[in-house]
């Protein structure tokens, strides 16, 4: 059996398993933060929501897939990190020890970006290292008890800028030339700078931040294959509706922490985060799936029309969940909250289920001869 083989054996499943339920337990908190009524496994696991989306379930499953493209064994330290740290927070173990765990998993990122730009130095390498560096700083000020609504943008920036990266790497955009690649640096660099400014002037840092997210929707959508394969069919389709609709989200979140940021209350604090968070995000991850899981597992997942079901149930009540935040309507606001847990649930029993269909052994029947062709024809 190969190294690979291994790997794919006995780290890439258990590492898969572990940030799903990550996943689990940050749509179980969220619910609970939202005010439904829902059994605690601990009192304290309402405050895990955004560690265990952010660094259970989205880190360890990022620093998997790229310790799986770098094919190391020591690579996949970053993503068992991660899972040990996710476990941590699942089990209420002390703070410290978990967010020590997701630091150094953090920290084992970086590496191995570091590695893989001696391998490729290029835009997109260097701009989800640079995605990855954000996940550390944001999980280090975490560890020195900074509040999370103080440094969530740099979790934010961690998503944004390895996602941004991961679209000029597998899309394969067109030719962006040189006024193309400038304006990407132009924008990322802003973003960087409103990351910054956000830990010395939250107002301001947020208000750069925010333009610069909106810079960046136009820039993707600009720039993006998607505009063009959105009009081809089956899968490619799909995941160009995906991301197209996931820009949108991303703009609108840049255009509210503009607006809001000098006085951000809990509604408007909701809006920013979750259209970014489940708007930009989970789009992507919705298109990305199909091709990364396969990736990652060695699986292939086939395409079926009812992806669509919790790609327009993310939409519409994540949609009904800002509308409710911006009319300050609490109704609305848990009800949208609910319906984006059942929406993400859907998601991983579709994806579930595509596994196991393409995975199914196919019955090859034998080819008919002519002449009993003909007689079961009844030519």
């Amino acid at each position: 059996m190969s190294a690979p083989s291994t790997h794919r054996s006995y780290l890439r499943y258990p590492l898969m398993a572990v940030a799903m339920a990550g996943l689990l337990g940050a749509i179980w908190a969220g619910l609970m933060r939202m005010g439904w009524a829902m059994p605690a496994a601990s009192p304290r696991l309402p405050l895990d929501h955004g560690p265990l989306m952010v660094s259970g379930f989205l880190g360890t499953l990022i620093a998997l897939e790229r310790a799986v493209a770098i094919g190391r064994a020591d690579a996949y330290l970053a993503p068992l990190l991660a899972g040990l740290g996710t476990v941590a927070l699942l089990a209420g173990v002390p703070y410290p020890v978990a967010q020590a765990l997701i630091s150094l998993a953090a920290l084992a990122l970086v590496w191995n970006f570091a590695v893989i730009l001696k391998r490729q130095t290029a835009l997109f390498t260097v701009t989800m290292t640079i995605g990855s560096a954000a996940w550390l700083v944001g999980n280090l000020l975490w560890l020195a008890r900074v509040p999370i609504p103080l440094l969530v943008a740099w979790w934010a920036g961690f998503l944004v800028l390895t996602i941004a990266g991961e679209r000029l790497e597998l899309s394969r955009l067109s030719p962006l030339g040189s006024r193309g690649r400038g304006l990407f640096v132009v924008v990322t660099a802003a973003y960087l700078a409103g990351l910054v400014l956000t830990s010395l002037n939250p107002v301001i840092g947020g208000r750069v931040t925010g333009l610069a997210l909106v810079a960046l929707a136009l820039w993707l959508y600009r720039y993006d294959v998607a505009r063009r394969t959105v009009r081809l069919g089956g899968l490619t389709r799909f995941i160009a509706l995906a991301l197209l609709s996931g820009y949108v989200w991303l703009a609108l979140s840049g255009l509210f922490e503009f607006l809001f940021a000098a006085a951000p209350g809990v509604f408007h604090y909701d809006a920013i985060l979750h259209s970014l968070f489940l708007g930009f995000v989970f789009s992507m991850i919705f298109g990305h799936a199909p091709i990364i899981f396969p990736a990652v597992t060695g699986r292939p997942v086939g395409f079926y029309k009812i992806f669509y079901a919790h790609l327009a149930l993310l939409h519409l009540s994540l949609a009904m969940r800002v509308a409710g935040d911006l009319a300050i309507f609490y109704p609305v606001y848990q009800w949208g909250g609910m319906l984006n847990a059942v929406a993400l649930l859907l998601f991983a029993a579709n994806t579930g289920i595509a596994v196991a269909r393409s995975s199914r052994p196919r019955v090859l029947r034998p080819v008919p001869s002519r002449r009993r062709a003909g007689a079961v024809s009844g030519a």
